[in-house]
């Protein structure tokens, strides 16, 4: 999990239970609470918080499109949606007052465990749609241009979720660390312009993540 994550519950005896476990599920919990009642809730004259995620959504579904075009941007929106929509989530969680200051709660990502996981889902999910999409091209782009080129073009994929985890974990365990130090040394003042940059930051990383996947699953699922 990292250097400084403390196991706090052995739950089951086969899952150590940490501070950023417990606010990986607390962020599911919601996610999952306000998309059913955003379901059930819908109207044919939105109110402002339909508003709002109407928005986020058309934003999401533009942003998609421009990297995989209309097809295969609606046909991938739901796992790339969830995606971003987890990461930036998970990314903000360590803005909360309390948050990254106690083992008791840490924003997900700041665990390598969590990022690890997320490559391994992304990579197991980019796999299985370039086989559905197009076999062929899907086994062919390993010996293009020539063949000799495919153990670093394998190599160049099994790279991709290691270098996706890495960059996600050191960016957000960098910011963490980092405010918690300024709010040892100076409590008042300095971590609140830090946190005030993390509002940006956050969100950064979680479009860099998202972006990335998109620009893989366009390579894997192109149609010659």
């Amino acid at each position: 999990m990292g250097e400084s994550s403390r196991v706090l519950i052995h739950l089951f005896g086969i899952l150590d239970v940490t501070g950023e476990v417990v606010m990986m599920w607390i962020i599911l919990a919601i996610a999952a609470i306000v998309s059913l009642l955003i379901r059930h809730s819908l109207k044919e004259r939105p109110g402002v918080f339909q508003n709002m995620i109407e928005t986020g959504v058309e934003y999401l579904d533009g942003f998609f499109d421009g990297l995989l075009g209309r097809e295969r941007g609606r046909k991938y929106f739901s796992f790339l949606g969830s995606l971003y929509v987890f990461i930036l989530f998970a990314n903000y969680s360590g803005l909360f007052p309390g948050v990254g200051l106690t083992d008791y709660a840490k924003a997900p990502t700041s665990s390598l465990s969590v990022t690890a996981g997320l490559a391994i889902v992304t990579f197991v999910f980019l796999q299985a749609a370039g086989l559905k999409s197009s076999p062929k091209h899907y086994f062919k782009r390993f010996i293009t241009p020539m063949a000799f080129m495919l153990p670093f073009l394998l190599l160049d994929e099994l790279i991709k979720p290691i270098s996706l985890a890495l960059r996600l974990f050191g960016n957000i365990f960098g910011e963490e660390t980092v405010t918690e130090e300024l709010y040892t040394i100076f409590p008042i003042g300095v971590p609140i312009v830090m946190m005030v940059l993390s509002l940006l930051f956050c969100a950064l990383q979680a479009m860099v993540f998202t972006m990335l996947t998109s620009i893989y699953l366009d390579d894997v699922t192109e149609l010659e």
